[in-house]
């Protein structure tokens, strides 16, 4: 069985197109068999989009496993002076994502295959993820752990994960890297957490 977070193009093809109505803007969305939620905005990746904050002082900020596109597409719409990098293993979604950034008319996006941080050589002012839970806790972790290596200082890490795959611990791991970790809302079970990386994190 083929999964949303692995590397392939084997699953059949059928797009399928939505339009979502998110922040200040209404945008249309490509989709497909063998991404996830590709019949809507998941509503962690919404809670996550709605309640993170795109401080001004951004200039660079990191989508891991960005998927069809829906938190950077979403962001980059919103905020059209901070450019947002999109990264995802699954090439199928990798190419959905190219569409989308298309048909919304964004220029402030960059979309590339990597796994999790392997081919990423810059750093940024926040790292956002709705981490691939069904991957499992090894994949999730070395995103958590890898991120403050590309946060520049004063940098954050917002995730979005659910109480019941695991939020209570992700806050306790992101306090162990950080030193900190801030709720920044709870909606329908899921959490959005943040952590920000400061001169005196060691991990």
């Amino acid at each position: 069985m083929n999964h949303y977070y692995n590397n392939n193009l084997e699953t059949k093809s059928n797009e399928q197109k939505f339009i979502y109505k998110i922040l200040s803007h209404e945008l249309t969305f490509i989709t497909d068999h063998g991404v996830f939620s590709k019949n809507t905005i998941d509503y962690g990746s919404k809670v996550l989009i709605e309640n993170c904050v795109m401080e001004s002082w951004y200039k660079r900020v990191l989508d891991v496993g960005c998927g069809y596109g829906p938190i950077g597409i979403s962001l980059a719409k919103e905020f059209s002076s901070i450019h947002f990098d999109l990264i995802d293993v699954n090439l199928r979604a990798l190419n959905l994502a190219e569409k989308n950034k298309n048909i919304n008319k964004l220029k402030n996006i960059s979309i590339f295959e990597s796994n999790i941080f392997k081919k990423i050589n810059n750093k940024y002012d926040c790292i956002l993820t709705n981490p691939p839970i069904r991957a499992g806790k090894k994949v999730v972790h070395e995103i958590l752990e890898g991120a403050i290596d590309y946060l520049n200082e004063q940098g954050a890490l917002y995730v979005v994960i659910q109480k019941k795959q695991g939020a209570p611990s992700t806050k306790d791991k992101l306090k162990q890297i950080y030193q900190n970790c801030e709720i920044v809302c709870r909606d329908k079970g899921y959490y959005l957490l943040k952590s920000i990386k400061k001169s005196k994190n060691k991990y």
